[in-house]
């Protein structure tokens, strides 16, 4: 990934540099690094400059300050980590209830917290199963935190089969949800419809009327606002998470979490 983010970033670096060396002529000067393409258009047809001369130029100086590519790279990033939180905060604003309220979600913890804690989560992924003793640490240590379980099964059919299995539990029985998804998702080997009936079924659900309500159309269509939702939040991966008006990516751990809860607590 870092790799292809220099290459992508090269243009932008052999810009600057041109723009640092003053492009070692007497051509044009220009304000930013915004107007590197000018530059080179003007090196191909300005007589005073040769290109082969500008380009080793610039790849002599790229090559004594490798820095500037890491430089440029990090810039890019911060970049687009803004541009998406921005964007993040207009898909929260304008899908609170789908995110936070969601009839088809589980919620663990107190359900009438102050603070919410969304993670999107897949029952085959390795991450989440650990990431689910974060889930359990803060809800036992923070009394008004609501924590909101969002199914996103990506990783394969089995996920999606034992989601089905497992939304079906929930609108059945609500009140035993928590324990049914700590059992399932700490359990061992993989996921399947079959190891969630399993569960299920230990903790009393009716196997026929969990059948039935497996077929209950509207799961479906909660599986599919999810899927919209997650991409227009730009989640990719599992687990992530949306806590107060923040997207936060990937397996952080109790603290970080921790820490993300309190800026969002002190926010109310």
């Amino acid at each position: 990934m870092k790799k292809t983010i220099l290459l992508g970033t090269a243009g932008t670096a052999a810009g600057l540099a041109m723009l640092a060396l003053g492009f070692m002529t007497a051509g044009p000067q220009v304000a930013n690094a915004e107007d590197a393409p000018a530059l080179m258009q003007a090196a191909s047809t300005d007589t005073k400059v040769d290109r082969a001369e500008v380009e080793e130029i610039i790849r002599d100086y790229l090559l004594k300050n490798p820095e500037v590519l890491l430089e440029v790279q990090e810039a890019l990033e911060a970049k687009q980590k803004e541009e998406q939180r921005l964007a993040s905060l207009g898909v929260i604003e304008d899908n609170k209830d789908e995110i936070f309220n969601s009839t088809f979600d589980g919620v663990v913890g107190n359900p009438n917290g102050k603070v919410t804690i969304v993670e999107f989560y897949d029952y085959n992924c390795g991450f989440c199963k650990r990431a689910m003793e974060d889930m359990q640490a803060l809800t036992k240590a923070d009394p008004e935190l609501r924590f909101v379980l969002k199914e996103f099964p990506i990783l394969s059919p089995d996920s999606q089969k034992a989601s089905m299995v497992s939304m079906a539990f929930h609108l059945m029985m609500p009140e035993k949800y928590g324990e049914f998804h700590n059992a399932l998702l700490g359990g061992e080997g993989r996921a399947t419809e079959a190891t969630a009936l399993k569960v299920a079924l230990s903790l009393g659900a009716d196997e026929a009327e969990l059948r039935a309500k497996m077929q209950d159309p509207s799961i479906v269509d909660a599986l599919s606002k999810t899927y919209d939702l997650a991409n227009k939040l730009a989640i990719t991966g599992t687990p992530s998470y949306v806590v107060g008006n923040e997207v936060m990516f990937g397996a952080l751990g109790q603290e970080a979490l921790a820490e993300k809860i309190a800026v969002a607590k002190a926010a109310l």
